[in-house]
């Protein structure tokens, strides 16, 4: 969805579940302050995250690949 690289860092909680805290688009830092939902498709892990400043984000996780990937954000949509 947006040009630029993606590095996500996760917690891993008690179930080894890997769950994103912090995600960087190019060098900017954004910190997870919710997840708000998360769901599984056959090859991918979806996360509906939303940061300190109240922007969502949809962030896809393969799992083959262990690639991350930014589907859908609402950054800068907010006036």
């Amino acid at each position: 969805m947006m040009a630029g690289e993606l590095r996500v860092e996760c917690y891993a909680g008690y179930r080894g579940e890997e769950t994103p805290r912090r995600f960087y688009l190019d060098k900017h830092l954004i910190e997870v302050a919710a997840v708000i939902d998360r769901w599984l498709a056959p090859d991918h892990r979806y996360f509906k995250l939303q940061d300190e400043e109240g922007a969502l984000y949809i962030l896809r996780h393969d799992t083959q690949s262990q690639r991350w990937e930014l589907t859908s954000s609402t950054a800068g949509d907010q006036t």
